[in-house]
């Protein structure tokens, strides 16, 4: 029984096969059911006690023998020469590809318009240091202004925070840069607010930066003026005296978006005007704070919320649909 083992190992290490039906057949002939294999594993009780060990040895070489063959046969018929029937021409599977978000898409769009003014685009850690996200930026500590601004601490003495806005991002690049800047900060920022469709607790500012010498509110003026022509097509715009405590003076931007659809009336509640940003000349004591001369330089900010204005763009009624990745509400950007 142990030379016809000896046979059967022979057998399968010089076995060939040209086809996937001669490769089952060796397969069941020694695997099956009723194969080889389980045939000398019946057989093994017969075998006298003191033959056991040599035939249990063979058997087993037999098993791994025919185990390697298969192995190898599958390789090999996998890498076989394609058929005829096949065409190697034909055009592969559709891929199902995907779409930048909306948030990414205007955000890219900002940047292109202020990068054709020569803005450049500068970027900061989202997790912040009480310095650089309120101190620095003229709001000491008990200031009123930080009410405005309800804010994520991760640890305290010293305070450690979620940024609550871009402006971080300037005071680290003027730390390290002198006049002339002309900056943008896009990023994203998280404030303890109430989830609802007109507000999130994380959402996306662009905010930008210029000082230099000689810089002037009219600056200001006309490269919003510029941006807003470039991105929503309307020339229009007014400015409202605000507050804000790293800028003097403050103002709000007005954009006029006009009456002319339903929307447009709900919208603007009426008026035709939309807000869609903030913006001063930097307060000197910013300057100061990261020394740069404010007898020599001057400059202005301007910052606005990239949900918001994708809103607008897009006619989004919910912002909480940029954040729950619904493939429905991402696929109708796919050609944009």
């Amino acid at each position: 029984m142990i030379e016809k083992i000896e046979e059967l190992l022979t057998e399968v290490n010089s076995f060939h096969a040209t086809s996937k039906e001669e490769i089952e057949n060796f397969r069941i002939k020694y695997n099956g059911k009723k194969g080889v294999l389980n045939d000398f594993f019946e057989k093994f009780k017969e075998v006298p006690n003191d033959q056991k060990k040599e035939f249990g040895q063979k058997i087993n070489s037999l098993k791994q023998a025919v185990a390697i063959k298969l192995e190898d046969l599958k390789d090999a018929s996998q890498s076989a020469v394609v058929t005829e029937k096949e065409d190697l021409t034909r055009p592969a599977f559709p891929l199902d590809l995907g779409s930048r978000h909306p948030i990414n898409l205007v955000k890219n769009r900002i940047i292109e318009i202020f990068k054709s003014i020569g803005f450049a685009v500068a970027d900061g850690p989202e997790i912040e240091d009480d310095w650089h996200n309120f101190t620095a930026l003229n709001l000491p500590e008990y200031h009123p202004a930080r009410d405005m601004q309800d804010t994520f601490f991760i640890e305290q003495n010293p305070d450690i925070l979620l940024r609550t806005h871009t402006s971080s991002v300037q005071i680290r690049y003027m730390e390290e840069n002198q006049p002339p800047i002309r900056i943008l900060s896009p990023g994203r920022v998280f404030r303890n607010e109430a989830i609802s469709s007109r507000s999130h607790c994380i959402f996306h500012q662009i905010e930008g930066l210029y000082i230099d010498e000689n810089v002037s509110f009219a600056d200001l003026k006309q490269t919003i003026q510029f941006f807003t022509t470039e991105l929503f097509g309307k020339s229009k715009i007014r400015m409202r005296p605000s507050y804000f405590p790293f800028t003097e003076p403050s103002a709000e931007i007005d954009v006029y978006w006009g009456l002319n659809s339903e929307t447009d009336y709900r919208i603007t509640k009426g008026t035709g005007w939309l807000e869609i940003m903030g913006c001063g000349m930097v307060d000197p004591a910013v300057l100061k704070n990261v020394n740069i001369d404010s007898e020599k330089y001057s400059g202005y900010a301007f910052g606005m919320g990239i949900e918001r204005i994708t809103m607008l763009l897009y006619q989004m009624s919910d912002i909480r649909m940029f954040f729950e990745n619904d493939i429905r509400t991402l696929e109708q950007f796919k050609t944009l």
